[in-house]
């Protein structure tokens, strides 16, 4: 089903993927669903960012995904490999962990043709894997990030809030806006991006594009941990136009499994007991 006066519209999705041979699959087959849903024209990128486990070959082995490879670690590195090559008017960033629901598509480039100054577009994660008390937690986060859009539109009249996870922009907006910042690797990209992105047009966050994404990193970090280091790190681009955190950790289902987490790191491979069952800690040095 076509938004209107959007039939002639081409949209590339943009998956980075780092170790995500657990996960990927899903991702990709629920964009592929909304693609034959919708009937749009589109295209897949899956881009490698130095993965070491099968990600590539399970990229590879599912017809109309293109796979693209940037070895320098990196979610804006890697976004920015896969908008390279990109040939759609706009650029929809899915994280490898998150599936898209029916109708997620349509609802974007419905959004895109009600409003000709829109040029970036994202909505909040349920995360489908913690438990209950977990899920209400995260979406009583979400419901903030959405009031901090919502001021910042009506005293600063601009938006500047956008998960870019989930979230779809115009590719010419974002060259206008400057493209990605290589300064950012993964803390505050979002928001810097969203920052320069609300200068060229309207930057909109919408409870209506929700997706589903796994919970990992909350269960792993901690929520609390890792709302206070998502909210200092965005009141920190807007204030300082820079990183506060140059450095992350990656979270990943051991291959074979969904209910245990690793946590790896680049000097040496620790294992640790959690609740959640075994981390492997991965720390990334600017």
């Amino acid at each position: 089903m076509w938004a209107p006066g959007m039939s002639d519209v081409m949209v590339s999705f943009v998956v980075p993927a780092f170790n995500e041979e657990v996960l990927i699959g899903s991702c990709l087959a629920a964009i592929l669903a909304e693609i034959s849903r919708t009937r749009c024209q589109a295209e897949i990128i899956v881009v490698n960012n130095g993965s070491t486990d099968a990600t590539r070959q399970i990229a590879l082995s599912i017809s109309d995904v293109k796979v693209v490879d940037e070895p320098q670690r990196g979610l804006v590195q890697a976004r920015r490999a896969g908008c390279v090559v990109s040939k759609g008017k706009f650029i929809a960033n899915i994280d490898a962990d998150t599936i898209l629901p029916e109708g997620w598509l349509g609802t974007a480039l419905a959004e895109f043709s009600r409003h000709p100054d829109l040029v970036a577009l994202s909505g909040p994660v349920t995360p489908y894997d913690l438990r209950k008390s977990a899920r209400l937690v995260a979406a009583g986060f979400y419901r903030g990030v959405y009031l901090v859009h919502l001021l910042s539109r009506l005293l600063a009249r601009c938006g500047s809030v956008m998960l870019g996870g989930n979230s779809i922009v115009s590719k010419r907006a974002l060259e206008a806006a400057g493209g990605f910042n290589p300064e950012f690797r993964f803390w505050g990209e979002d928001a810097e991006l969203a920052h320069r992105l609300s200068k060229v047009g309207i930057v909109s966050f919408t409870p209506a594009l929700r997706a589903l994404s796994s919970g990992r990193r909350l269960a792993g970090e901690g929520l609390l941990k890792v709302f206070l280091r998502y909210s200092a790190n965005y009141l920190w681009t807007h204030l300082f136009k820079r990183p506060l955190s140059s450095t992350w950790s990656d979270f990943r289902h051991p291959a074979g499994t969904r209910g245990s987490l690793q946590r790896t790191s680049n000097d040496a491979l620790t294992l640790e007991p959690r609740d959640v069952g075994l981390v492997q800690r991965n720390s990334n040095s600017a």
